[in-house]
């Protein structure tokens, strides 16, 4: 080192990570590296609305409460938009009216008449609650 005043006082590099063969800079090893430049992908918009609803429940699952109950073979159903079933199904148990149940249902015994309502069978049936 030297006393001259006029000479300028050395400094350190800047701290530039070293280029690779084709420029591009490197990042030291202690530091992570950056964002990749690609873009990510997203979602188009939707061109119109979708044709069915989004939502909607199986159409052989319904939930509701009983209306007409007993041992059955008949039961009557209400679900919570108001449509009321005719449900037959042989050997499925005893619910009280008022009871909210889930029913899995199958298509219509012909042979079987159990009231008001859209006339369907019981695959399954069991209490909620």
């Amino acid at each position: 080192m030297s006393d001259d005043p006029t000479t300028p006082p050395a400094t350190s590099p800047p701290d530039t990570p070293p280029a690779t063969a084709s420029g591009a800079p490197v990042p030291p090893a202690d530091r992570p590296t950056g964002l990749s430049a690609t873009a990510l992908p997203t979602r188009r918009p939707p061109t119109a609305p979708p044709n069915h609803p989004t939502d909607q429940r199986k159409p052989h699952l319904l939930a509701g409460r009983i209306t007409r109950g007993g041992s059955g073979p008949c039961y009557g159903l209400v679900t919570d938009d108001d449509r009321e079933y005719a449900l037959h199904g042989p050997g499925m148990g005893t619910f009280a009216a008022g009871t909210t149940v889930l029913v899995t249902v199958g298509p219509a015994d012909p042979a079987a008449s159990c009231g008001p309502g859209t006339p369907a069978s019981i695959v399954k049936i069991s209490p909620v609650g």
